[in-house]
């Protein structure tokens, strides 16, 4: 397995309120660990929702006593939620603060993949496939068929989710299982990267032979090309 990851504060914002985790080595009963935040609220609250999300989630999975992933994650998201929430309560500063949440831990030949709001992970297995679901407005308008496809990219609310940690006292993740082969290539991105580069160009940078590190970096040139209005969280895992 190789991995690289990287974060960009982007060409427009001050603040980098993206934040990156990676692990090869076991954490917990988690035989490896990767996880993509990218926090929301004033100046500094998004900064600090998705850090101490990001740490809390940890110390949770650390702490558990199960031998079940998908039990092992989803009780580190709610316990997070939930100290996000008290977070907030400490500062005014700090009101509304929340951040979205992609998970992947690899076990054997099966990837388990969880996720709250619109952070996204990717597999490559010769052609690209988005695996999470946004949880956002413009993602609930195309499945309505009130929005085509095309067209949610440039709409005037695709930041808008309709789901987050620290939103509200209940938090529901959802939950995907995967299987790899030798080969797959794993991308997780915050949407500084999948709204400034197209999914075919994502592909493009996959498909070739250069190391992680020179795929990575170059998706987030790719995206501080296109505009950078965001801040820009990549990882890629390769099998």
């Amino acid at each position: 397995m190789r991995v690289y990851a990287a974060t960009d504060v982007g060409r427009e914002r001050e603040v980098n309120q993206d934040y990156i985790f990676c692990s090869m080595e076991p954490v917990g009963k988690l035989p490896n660990l990767f996880i993509v935040a990218d926090g929301m609220g004033g100046h500094k609250a998004g900064d600090l929702a998705s850090r101490y999300t990001v740490e809390t989630f940890i110390a949770s999975v650390k702490a558990s006593h199960s031998d079940n992933p998908i039990t092992i994650i989803n009780d580190a998201i709610v316990e997070a939620n939930g100290k996000l929430l008290e977070k907030a309560e400490e500062s005014e500063a700090y009101s509304g603060m929340g951040t979205t949440l992609v998970v992947c831990t690899i076990i054997g030949e099966s990837m388990y993949v969880a996720n709250v709001g619109d952070s996204r992970l990717y597999l490559y297995d010769g052609k690209l496939s988005q695996i999470t679901r946004d949880h956002s407005l413009v993602e609930e308008m195309v499945s309505l068929g009130r929005l085509e496809r095309s067209e949610a990219r440039n709409h005037e609310k695709k930041n808008v989710i309709t789901r987050a940690v620290g939103g509200s006292k209940e938090i529901m993740a959802d939950f995907f299982e995967a299987e790899l082969t030798a080969g797959n290539r794993i991308i997780m991105c915050s949407d500084g990267l999948s709204n400034m580069v197209e999914d075919d160009e994502i592909e493009q940078v996959l498909a070739d032979n250069a190391s992680v590190e020179e795929k990575t970096k170059k998706l987030l040139d790719r995206a501080n090309e296109n505009g950078g209005r965001d801040n820009i969280a990549v990882i890629i895992v390769e099998l």
